[in-house]
């Protein structure tokens, strides 16, 4: 980066926390329910931009020079910010994506139009869409253990559902497929057990996911921050993550749901209408009434939570039901069929309304697949399981025809295995906060076209 002959600061603010923008396209999978993408120019008009950034007492102190010789603080921050130009985008169009997905999982999503020419007006993040992004990533999710936020809670406690259901499909299914490799109380009692455990451990997942369907961020926070710099003598608007301003409940690291932090102004500014602001209040049980009948109802993502938590807590009664003292006084075909196999069909139903609510959630109409969010393929991956769920409870109402019980234990399998990859990339999605989205040969993302 060079330094202007005018301007020897290298970087200075223009109004850091912006939040604020002008709308330019908003839309949703159903006309009656609230829009679930909203897209936002960004607004840089000159509010802050008179109050230049002072040298603050670190930077001069990291500026000084080093009594042994060696780079001064002042060299090797230009040294860093060299190396950060260099991976950044050079872009001449910067939008803010708003989904109501990312914002219950606390991400702030960019859209970035690379300049095709050296006129760019922004430097924005690289993409990460990357193979190199996505592999760090998947190393995040081994490194990072955020358990202060609710987001991630929910996709780790699904993944391990999912593992314990995977488990439990061995158990049932294998000894179809392999006779030899049974082994005592295999189908009735590891069986059983493990799938009390897996419906448990999916009911309370899905009670934290009602939790942050209930404790979003309705101010709709922005998630980044802009700053005027010099790049060979041309000023650019730098876009960064900026942490320190996030409001959402993932920053909150004393409450599993909660607010996020926020400037000492609003913070003030909360404090003065606490008695009023529903934003003011640090989390909830329960929404009121109102607020279900005049905004929860109509969110596609909250109606597809609701239907998850309902689904998991009928299907927890086969659970209960499979354990193997209760099951084994199951012994008329009626107390079977009333008690197990109807809670998987019901339960397992309303696994597929969930999932398909959750794919519709990020679609721009109801019939395109949005291929390209996270938030889909998890919808994707849950609904398959949905079925596999269900279609076990269906074919146990035959279960005096063989080919029914293994089609049954098959389906356990295989619908076991699918939650285990939709929850696995939830947990990715958790982590992902910043999303940076680049548009493709001159379009914007598919899934991201205004509607017309």
């Amino acid at each position: 980066m060079k330094h202007d002959a005018e301007n020897p600061k290298p970087a200075h603010f223009v109004g850091k926390h912006i939040r604020e923008g002008i709308a330019i396209a908003s839309y949703g999978p159903f006309a009656f329910l609230n829009p679930t993408v909203r897209r936002y120019a960004f607004d840089l008009k000159p509010k802050g931009q008179d109050h230049e950034r002072e040298e603050s007492e670190e930077e001069v102190k990291n500026g000084s020079a080093n009594s042994n010789g060696e780079l001064n603080g002042e060299h090797k921050k230009e040294l860093a910010v060299k190396k950060k130009t260099a991976e950044e985008i050079r872009a001449d169009d910067v939008q803010r994506l708003f989904r109501t997905r990312d914002n219950r999982k606390g991400r702030h999503a960019l859209l970035v139009s690379p300049s095709a020419d050296q006129n760019a007006k922004y430097l924005t993040p690289p993409s990460t869409s990357t193979l190199r992004a996505t592999l760090l990533g998947i190393l995040r999710m081994f490194t990072n253990y955020p358990i202060y936020d609710v987001s991630y809670l929910v996709a780790v406690i699904f993944t391990w559902g999912s593992v314990v259901w995977v488990i439990n499909s061995f158990f049932v299914w294998l000894p179809l497929q392999v006779p030899s490799s049974e082994f005592d109380g295999e189908i009735a009692n590891a069986g059983g057990i493990t799938a009390f455990i897996g419906a448990t451990i999916f009911e309370f997942g899905s009670v934290l996911l009602m939790l942050e369907a209930v404790n979003e961020e309705r101010a709709e926070c922005f998630g980044w921050a802009v700053e005027e710099v010099m790049e060979e003598g041309a000023k650019l608007i730098r876009v960064k993550t900026d942490e320190e301003g996030c409001r959402h409940h993932h920053r909150n690291k004393k409450n599993l749901v909660g607010k996020g932090k926020a400037l000492a102004a609003e913070k003030e500014h909360e404090r003065e209408h606490e008695s009023t602001s529903r934003d003011a209040r640090n989390w909830t049980w329960c929404p009121t009434w109102y607020e279900l009948r005049t905004h929860y109802f109509k969110e596609v993502g909250f109606l597809a939570c609701l239907a998850q938590m309902i689904g998991a807590t009928i299907f927890w009664i086969s659970g209960f039901t499979a354990l193997p003292p209760i099951y084994s006084r199951l012994t008329s075909t009626a107390a079977q069929n009333g008690a197990y196999w109807l809670p998987q069909v019901i339960g397992g139903t309303g696994f597929i309304v969930s999932g398909t609510l959750f794919m519709l959630e990020t679609q721009q109409k109801w019939y395109l697949p949005a291929w390209k969010v996270l938030g889909w393929h998890i919808g994707a991956w849950n609904l398959v399981g949905g079925i596999g769920f269900t279609l076990c409870g269906a074919l146990g109402f035959a279960a005096a025809n063989s080919g029914a019980v293994y089609q049954g234990s098959l389906a356990t399998f295989w619908g076991s295995w699918c939650f285990l990859v939709g929850s696995a990339i939830q947990w990715y999605e958790s982590l992902d906060k910043h999303p940076v989205d680049v548009e493709e040969g001159g379009g914007r993302v598919g899934d991201t076209k205004p509607v017309a």
